[in-house]
């Protein structure tokens, strides 16, 4: 059979192909070079090996992985690797063969989809294209062919990292014939007598018979027949180039089956080392670099070279050695013993890789790679995109003679940029960063501008390009960049009312701030003094106001207010009205202890509380604490990392029973991590309370008889630092006894594997940790309460009994002091009207939230830092005209200080 007649149909479908390099497009990290400000070629070309009888395309090789299944534009055409473990060594380079094994695979079909010729003048460039040449645009349903703009029914698009394109428009332009099989429901290409079948879902086609591979299954979408583009390549021999600058992959139909198709490399004797060998490749640059794929031969200037090791294969990803590479490209190599990195020095830019990373950076900045970096035999290896990409340097893909060309201009490089980001017209000063290299290792010695200004007068595009020369007299082509400059800023006016002139003594003042700024967009802060609501002394006030827009330009507005002798409201009546719900205010607390108690009814709900708290500072890994819970079982978890590392806490759930088991998480708040105890408990309060407004987030798990699994995965998710707190809370249920641990450990190691050697932490002597039932407690009142001062003591010890229980590691007694961990169902049935509801604490200060009504109400408020014992108070809520029932959640926070009270007393009478 004759694949090489096919091979049109290939081409056309190569065109796409260009694609077919798995990429990534979804992914900012590899993305071709036109999305990123890095021109990066993203198209590995794979070893070779049979199948089949037929040796699979390095474009097949690429498309091993995928990143994900979702289908999307094609915008990069690089294939994915694994994580090999090797260990690093300096960057010199010896031969060593390494296995390049792929799996080539494509299938389409398609039954009715069109490419229609377009008279449009053609978007890309087309003065380099030769006749009957295919140009496939990337992430773009656009071809041009002869001078004509087509396109496909589908752009192309990559799943699991395999490039497809759409079959009909590709067959179209290779002038073969298309038709479907109804019986067998296959779309079949013919050439010359040869027949190409695909299946829609199917990862396998058919030449003339014979199965072959595809590296994904062919699929519909929206009735466009999509097929993987190496497939049809592979078959029909096409050779083609890929110019990532400009973003097209070009097909040559009239190469098409005109390769060997036996694999050899070209020269007649698999790429030899002398000058006689140097292939003979039309429309070769004088600086072009050939690569011999799946061999160590490299060709450049028409001599022989010989790589450290041949081209390699891992995982789908082409690999090159690196020293060979850089010094053919005319660029410094070196190495930093101190971070164990390998640096490839181009002008003012520094790359710098790592043995087994798969991050590389560029002037500090990460980028990503298709798969790690390793050693063979003391030689560099790194995937041969990540170079292309960093490089800006074009190629083309010969794969009928298994070898790869890269585009090496001997003109020097020129490149700058700007700062700032925001320029204004006659205010900013710009500053100019230049980039310039020789890719020949020329010294740069004279440069050219045109349009540079250090201030630019007038706004709207400015364009500035840089050229530069090296010595020998050769002028990089100019770089050129549009600079937005932007009207000139003026600054805001600032402003403000009061709703009158004069006020009496404690009378609320009602301030509407009227500033603003004519600039279109801009973000104004403001800053106000002595802006009181109410002032409780008779005489003038100034109150400022001050303005600033994003660019520092600032406005002032001071108003006089005039204040009377006549009272309205003292202050504490004041601030008993007016103060906001979770604002606090100043009072004498010192009476509080007289107030009578509410009278209430107390009982309780069967939730085992797992408090671990204790160590509450950790020095080193282990477990901090231990215990089996069944059915409803709460964790209160609140630790500080003082290892000097970097740690993270696990809870680890194991089944100890000979049945399945399953374990559900309901309702969960995480604070942390940060270095401020309090405030970390303040966070895991609230986001508990948010959790309980939705049942959405509940997840159930099952567990084999023995089997430990992680659960809990926000508090695992956080990186511990040294000297940062975390605190959780969890409501979990269990249909069988759950054995859990609690644990702090390094954050490289794997809990599951370490749990059986960690050891098992005492208590510190100083906080509490135990396990404790009956931890929900329900507090009712069906007495009128609030229409004289009242009182309910929390976490008192007295009056609020202690939970009672044991420590889970040793089986001591245990008495929960502050009652961390309980969850209070306080329902106050007979609220009077016009009553204020606060929280005062008296034991210290306080950080908290609270559920009200439905509502959470932040205890105090996020800008009011905590609120202080025993004189500050902070607003949970006010009664109407009427009498009300009043239900509040509350769980103290840890890092804070317990007891608290409620304070219930009746309000000011209001006065016009």
């Amino acid at each position: 059979m004759n694949f090489k007649r096919i091979s049109m149909i290939t081409v056309l479908a190569a065109a796409q192909v260009s694609m077919a390099f798995p990429a990534a497009a979804e992914s900012p990290d590899i993305t071709a070079p036109a999305l990123n400000s890095q021109s990066a070629l993203q198209s590995p070309v794979e070893g070779q090996s049979q199948q089949s009888g037929e040796q699979q395309t390095d474009m097949q090789q690429a498309e091993e992985t995928s990143a994900t299944p979702k289908e999307t534009p094609s915008d990069s055409v690089e294939g994915t690797i694994s994580d090999p473990n090797a260990e690093p060594s300096t960057p010199n380079e010896q031969q060593e063969q390494e296995d390049t094994d792929s799996d080539p695979s494509d299938n389409e079909v398609s039954e009715n989809e069109s490419g229609s010729p377009s008279g449009d003048k053609p978007e890309v460039s087309t003065s380099h294209v030769s006749a009957n040449e295919l140009v496939l645009l990337m992430n773009s349903n656009v071809m041009y062919h002869n001078g004509k703009k087509y396109k496909a029914g589908q752009p192309m698009a990559v799943k699991q990292g395999v490039s497809y394109v759409a079959i009909r428009a590709m067959v179209e332009r290779a002038g073969l014939k298309l038709s479907y099989d109804n019986k067998t429901k296959e779309t079949i290409i013919l050439k010359d007598g040869n027949e190409l079948r695909f299946t829609t879902g199917s990862s396998n086609y058919k030449v003339n018979g014979q199965v072959r591979p595809m590296k994904g299954p062919a699929y519909q979408s929206s009735n466009v027949f999509m097929v993987p583009l190496t497939a049809i390549t592979q078959a029909l021999d096409i050779p083609y180039r890929v110019n990532q600058p400009e973003k097209k992959v070009i097909l040559d139909l009239s190469g098409m089956g005109s390769g060997n198709g036996n694999g050899q490399q070209p020269g007649g004797n698999n790429g030899g080392g002398s000058g006689s060998e140097v292939p003979n490749i039309p429309n070769l640059g004088p600086n072009d670099l050939i690569l011999m794929m799946n061999s160590n031969k490299m060709y450049q200037n028409g001599k022989a070279y010989t790589a450290g090791q041949p081209m390699a294969v891992k995982n789908g990803v082409s690999y090159v050695a690196i020293r060979s590479l850089v010094d053919r490209v005319g660029l410094k190599l070196t190495y930093d013993g101190k971070t164990k990195e390998t640096i490839i020095i181009r002008g003012n830019d520094e790359l710098r890789f790592k043995t087994n990373s798969s991050v590389y950076t560029v002037n500090g900045v990460r980028k990503s790679m298709k798969g790690p970096a390793y050693q063979s035999n003391n030689t560099f290896m790194v995937p041969l995109t990540s170079i292309t990409q960093a490089l800006d340097i074009s190629y083309r893909v010969d794969q009928p003679n298994k070898r790869v060309i890269l585009s090496l201009s001997s003109k020097p490089v020129a490149s700058f940029t700007v700062q700032p980001g925001e320029i204004l017209a006659g205010q900013t000063t710009v500053t100019y960063k230049t980039n310039a290299y020789s890719p020949t290792g020329l010294a740069i010695v004279d440069e050219h501008w045109e349009g540079r200004e250090e201030i630019f007068d007038e706004p709207g595009v400015h364009t500035v390009s840089y050229s530069v020369q090296d010595s020998s007299g050769e002028w990089s082509d100019p770089y050129i960049l549009s600079i937005q400059v932007s009207a000139p800023n003026t600054p805001p006016v600032a402003m403000f009312e009061t709703d009158k002139q004069e006020y009496k003594i404690g009378e609320k003042i009602t301030y509407m701030n009227m500033s603003y700024d004519n600039d279109p967009g801009d973000e104004l802060t403001y800053k106000w003094e002595n802006n009181d609501q109410a002032f409780f002394t008779a005489g003038t006030h100034k109150v400022l106001l001050i303005v600033t827009d994003k660019h520092g330009a600032t406005s002032s507005y001071e108003k006089i207010i005039n204040v009377t002798s006549e009272v309205l409201y003292t202050r504490d009546q004041f601030n008993q009205l007016f103060t906001g719900i979770g604002d606090k205010y100043t009072f004498d607390g010192s009476a509080v202890p007289t107030w009578k108690l509410m009278p209430i009814t107390r009982s309780s709900e069967p939730y085992l509380l797992i408090r671990s708290n204790s160590p509450e500072t950790v020095y080193q890994e282990g477990i901090v604490y231990r215990e089996v819970g069944n059915a409803s079982t709460r964790f209160m978890i609140h630790h500080l990392n003082a290892t000097g590392k970097n740690m993270k806490m696990y809870v680890v759930a194991t089944n100890i029973n000979t049945m399945t088991a399953r374990l559900t998480t309901e309702y969960t708040g995480l604070g942390g991590p940060i270095n401020i105890p309090t405030a970390t408990g303040k966070a895991a309060v609230q986001r508990y309370l948010e959790s309980m407004q939705s049942a959405d987030a509940f997840k159930t798990i099952s567990l084999a008889p023995g089997e430990s699994r992680i659960i809990l995965q926000d508090l695992s998710a956080q990186t511990l630092k040294n000297q940062q707190v975390l605190s959780m809370f969890a409501d979990l249920y269990s249909d069988s006894p759950i054995r859990y641990d609690v644990i702090m450990i390094d954050e490289a190691k794997d809990p599951i594997q370490k749990l059986p050697y960690l050891k098992l932490h005492p208590s510190d002597g100083v906080h509490n940790r135990g396990t404790y039932p009956d931890s929900t407690r329900i507090i009712e009142s069906y007495d009128l309460v609030g229409d004289t001062p009242t009182r309910l003591a929390l976490g008192d010890k007295t009056n609020d009994p202690n939970l009672e229980g044991y420590d889970g590691i040793n089986g001591s007694y245990q008495s929960n002091a502050g009652n961390f961990g309980v969850l209070y169902k306080i329902k106050l049935h007979r609220v009077a009207p016009n009553t204020l509801i606060t929280l005062n604490p008296r034991g210290g200060k306080y950080m908290g939230a609270m559920m009200v009504n439905g509502n959470i109400i932040q205890t105090p408020n996020t800008s009011g830092g905590a609120v202080s014992a025993p004189n500050e108070a902070a607003v949970l809520y006010r009664t109407g005209n009427y009498e009300q029932t009043v239900e509040i959640l509350f769980t103290a926070a840890p890092g804070s200080s317990l007891p608290i009270n409620i304070l219930l007393q009746p309000l000011p009478q209001l006065k016009n």
